[in-house]
């Protein structure tokens, strides 16, 4: 789904939601509440957020990965596999299984690690520590309480904050913040100079971890490229200004839901606006994982990476784990 305008500065509609916020508001305190938190028998670090929608989760367990897989540790990515028709514990594998069983971001998140997927968050976590996994990285959950998370992290959008403040319905609050906050162990703030300014005039309260998501260097060159950027993501409009940051040409735009499937028609109309346009074709690393291998090289991707202002931080916490 596409994040609704008003859940940015509120408005009346905000309003007239507000009751059923206070329901959505109950029943995750009553889960969080009552969750049993099973212990794992490895480390289970949680990559989470408070609010709806792209905040940087996926690039962040990256990040994590890559600094368990320094040190040595066999980590393995978990997901529910949101978008994915599979529902027991399964092992991704982006030979054999499409975005429609497992969903984009194990498929995507499957070229870093072993990734499983699961609707039950114990059972796909044993089945990842059977086979192997000394470390478990889960991609969100921080809402989720059936298990104990031995270090959670939580990622926000230094551009839009927590938006109007508000929780879903009314806004895009998952949670209030005060109390997401207190579960955190770390947390990290994600955007450029000027969203990391804006971000710490109004919150000045909360210390977070800087970090931003940078080019992968790949040799592209995207200055004066003309190009019809789509994506189905959490917040469109931040990959559309970070690919027009690189130099792009930007002809056109299309955005989709989060993890909307590329329908046969959708990617006919796609190419006719490019080729109308004489552009092309660029999306979302998770965007292309969605994308049928025949209409992959009509599409360039614009790899993006998780850079943090203070890397030390997040590996001391992660040693701290195995001590």
């Amino acid at each position: 789904m596409k994040a609704p305008k008003f859940w940015a500065q509120g408005g009346l509609l905000a309003l007239v939601l507000a009751p059923l916020s206070w329901i959505w508001r109950f029943e995750t305190s009553r889960r969080l509440r009552n969750g049993r938190r099973e212990k794992l028998a490895v480390p289970a670090i949680c990559i989470g957020n408070l609010t709806a929608g792209g905040t940087g989760k996926t690039p962040t367990a990256i990040a994590v990965m890559e600094l368990l897989q320094s040190r040595g540790t066999v980590g393995n990515f978990i997901s529910r596999g949101y978008g994915g028709s599979n529902r027991t514990p399964l092992q991704v594998d982006p030979a054999r299984h499409k975005a429609a069983q497992v969903g984009d971001e194990p498929l995507f998140l499957a070229a870093f690690a072993p990734t499983w997927v699961g609707r039950d968050r114990a059972a796909t976590a044993k089945a990842a520590i059977a086979a192997g996994a000394q470390a478990l990285i889960f991609d969100d959950g921080f809402q989720n309480a059936s298990l104990h998370y031995d270090l959670s992290i939580l990622t926000i959008d230094a551009e839009s904050g927590f938006g109007s403040g508000r929780i879903i319905p009314a806004g895009p609050l998952r949670e209030p913040i005060v109390q997401g906050l207190q579960r955190a162990d770390l947390t990290v703030s994600i955007g450029d100079a000027d969203a990391q300014a804006k971000f710490s005039a109004n919150w000045p309260e909360i210390e977070t971890l800087r970090a931003a998501l940078n080019p992968l260097k790949t040799g592209m060159d995207w200055h004066g490229l003309r190009v019809l950027a789509f994506a189905g993501i959490g917040r469109p409009a931040k990959f559309f200004a970070t690919l027009k940051s690189f130099g792009a040409e930007i002809v056109a735009t299309r955005e989709f839901g989060d993890h909307a499937p590329y329908t046969p028609q959708i990617l006919k109309r796609l190419a006719a606006d490019a080729r109308a346009l004489k552009a092309q074709l660029v999306t979302t690393e998770k965007d292309a994982a969605r994308l049928p291998t025949s209409f992959l090289p009509k599409v360039l991707t614009l790899p993006v990476r998780l850079v943090l202002s203070d890397e030390s931080r997040l590996a001391a916490a992660i040693e701290r784990l195995f001590h």
